[in-house]
Order: structure tokens, then C-alpha cells, then sequence
């Protein structure tokens, strides 16, 4: 009789075990069974191909922002410097492969709108920018994000050491003292670099424009090919005097290194970031979506968190480390005539200076 009642005890647990077993394998089905719908707004997530000057460090920052709005929405990144990015699209103009352009100097936006390659969209909200962030063309071809500005990186560790003093103009980089210790874009490369060198001939006159880069030219060490590396360079001590933008210089500062961000007492040059469709895309709904997107509140916030001026006017909070006189100091520039001369001036540059250029 005891043998019985174990032996029905043990029927009774497998009896359970079985039917666990089942539920699990009831469970388990009904997972797969419904894994393709919840794993279908990823499956069915478009990407779109956007070709970009912004700087490295930012694009996860500007993708995940964008996707908290559109998650149905994919980014595929493709950066680089200004002048590199503009010469890639330059190059795939009767065969584009990107879809939208978010982030590159409005005055490579003007020379490629003038080869016809972006279609006019009037995205949502383009009521509220700052007349002078967007095309004049109605509907507009481009339309402006923020605006990055010149400005000079002096490491004051280095100028100790080597007896270079912080200097306080364009003019004080052609001194004799700072032979050696300058180091500053190429702006074949760099919309850096070409906006410092459009900026002196407006400043200066074009015949005192290329007589300054004469002299200052006796002084560079070398020609980078990103606007951020001077600065970077003398952050790290590599060099004394980066000519550079605000924006890095301010973020260097941030994160601890010896540097002085000098806005030069004749003025700044200046461009602005800027957005634009690509045209023959075949995926317009999606890029509608990030343009509008793009000059978004949100989005000028965003841009806000580094840049001192964005395209919304009233938005902008003071950025750290950026020197107070930044605004006053802007130029006015002509980015009509810089988009319209800059084939010219970069040939003419390049025939000048091109010796001191680092290897691509």
C-alpha cells in the first residue's frame, strides 16, 4: 500500500511536470509568435543618408535627440571636414547617395545650390529664424542651424615656456615671435579655414588680405585639414597658437587644459551650419521630417549646448568659456560673394601656401 501511494505520488508530479512543460513551451511559442510585431518598428525603421561637417564627438547626441521624436527614423552618418564633404557631393552630383544634408557651411550650401542640387522645401517652423539662417529663395533651398565663429586657442603653458606672448589681433600672428608656433586650417579642407581666410580679405581688402596671409604664412608650422585640430593642438601643448573656432576652444577648456580663447580685436569671421535636401531622394517624407526637425526649438536648444548663436533669435543662453566681446566681434560677411569667389580663393591659396599643408 505505501509502494502504491509513492508510486501515484510520483504519476501526480509528472503529471504536473508535463503540464509546466507545456505551458512553457506554450509561452515560448507565443513569444516567437509575437516577436515580429514587437520587433517591427526596427524592421520597419527607413534610413536615411546624411552627410555632415558637425563635429564627431556630437552625431550620436544629434541622432538620439532626433530619435526621441522619430524613432521610426535611422540615421546613417556620413562626416567629414567642410571642404571634404563639399567635394564629395560636388562629385556624386549626377549620382547622389546621400538624401539630406544636416550641418554644413552655408556657403558650400550656396555653391552647391547654384549647381542645382538641392530641392526648395519650406519646413515647419521657418517663420520663427532670423531672416539672415536661411536662402532667400522662396521656398528656400537651405535653411540655418546655428552659427561657429573664429577665434584663436593660446596655450598659456606653452607661451611661458617659449616666450610667445598671448597675442590680440590677426596682425600680432605675423610678428616675428611667433615664428614657428601657429598652426591653422587648410580651407580646401576646413570651412574653418575658409571662412578665416574669406573673413581677411573682406576685413583687410582682397590685395591686404593676401598680403596679411603673405606674412602669415612665414609663421605657420603647418595647414591642418580639420577646423577643431589647432585647437586641439595646443590644448594638448603640441603647439602654442591654433586658429581655431570658439566652440572647441571652449570645450577644451572645459575639460581642463591651459588655454586662452582670444577673440582678435579687427573682427571674426563667421559661417553658419546649415540644413538641405538632396534632390532626387527617394526618401522625402523621412527627410521632410528631419528638416523640420532640424530648426525645431528643440533642436536650437540642442545646438545651444555649443554654439552661442543659433538661428532662433531668443534662444540662445551665454555659452561657458566663450568670450563676452564673441558677438560684438562678428563680421559682416558676404556669404553671397564668398560662395561666389570660393573656387578663386581656394586656388589662389592653394598656389600660395599649400607647401605647409599636412598629408591628406
Amino acid at each position: 500500500m505505501q509502494f502504491q501511494r509513492k508510486r501515484q505520488r510520483g504519476f501526480e508530479w509528472k503529471r504536473q511536470w508535463g503540464r509546466g512543460r507545456a505551458s512553457r513551451w506554450l509561452t515560448i511559442l507565443g513569444a516567437a509568435v509575437l516577436a515580429p510585431t514587437l520587433l517591427a518598428p526596427a524592421a520597419v525603421a527607413e534610413t536615411i543618408t546624411v552627410y555632415t561637417a558637425v563635429e564627431a564627438e556630437d552625431l550620436k547626441k544629434y541622432a538620439a535627440r532626433f530619435n526621441e521624436d522619430h524613432p521610426d527614423i535611422r540615421i546613417k552618418w556620413v562626416r567629414d571636414s567642410t571642404g571634404i564633404i563639399t567635394a564629395k557631393l560636388l562629385a556624386e552630383k549626377n549620382n547622389p547617395r546621400a538624401d539630406v544634408v544636416w550641418g554644413l557651411a552655408a556657403t558650400s550650401l550656396m555653391l552647391l545650390g547654384n549647381e542645382g542640387m538641392f530641392l526648395p522645401y519650406a519646413p515647419k517652423g521657418l517663420e520663427k529664424l532670423d531672416p539672415k539662417f536661411r536662402d532667400s529663395a522662396n521656398p528656400p533651398t537651405w535653411v540655418g542651424m546655428d552659427a561657429w565663429v573664429a577665434a584663436i586657442c593660446y596655450n598659456t603653458v606653452e607661451g611661458k615656456k617659449n616666450g610667445v606672448p598671448a597675442p590680440r589681433s590677426w596682425k600680432d600672428l605675423t610678428k616675428p615671435v611667433y615664428k614657428g608656433h601657429v598652426v591653422m586650417p587648410n580651407p580646401n579642407s576646413s570651412g574653418t579655414g575658409f571662412l578665416d581666410v574669406s573673413s581677411w580679405l573682406q576685413m583687410f581688402g582682397e590685395e591686404g588680405g593676401w598680403k596679411y596671409m603673405d606674412a602669415l604664412h612665414k609663421n605657420i608650422a603647418r595647414y591642418t585639414h580639420s577646423g577643431s585640430k589647432p585647437c586641439k593642438l595646443a590644448a594638448a601643448g603640441e603647439t602654442t597658437i591654433g586658429i581655431s573656432f570658439a566652440f572647441r576652444g571652449a570645450r577644451s577648456k572645459a575639460k581642463g587644459a591651459p588655454i586662452e580663447i582670444i577673440i582678435p580685436e579687427e573682427g571674426i569671421g563667421w559661417d553658419m551650419e546649415a540644413t538641405a535636401i538632396i534632390k532626387g531622394t527617394k526618401k522625402l517624407d523621412a527627410v521632410k521630417k528631419l528638416v523640420d526637425w532640424s530648426i525645431s526649438e528643440k533642436a536650437m536648444r540642442m545646438y545651444n549646448e555649443a554654439y552661442a548663436v543659433v538661428a532662433i533669435p531668443g534662444i540662445a543662453k551665454p555659452v561657458k568659456y566663450f568670450p563676452k566681446e564673441t558677438l560684438s566681434k562678428m563680421i559682416k560677411n558676404d556669404f553671397a560673394w564668398a560662395a561666389k569667389n570660393r573656387k578663386r580663393i581656394l586656388a589662389e591659396w592653394q598656389r600660395r601656401y599649400d607647401s605647409k599643408s599636412e598629408p591628406k
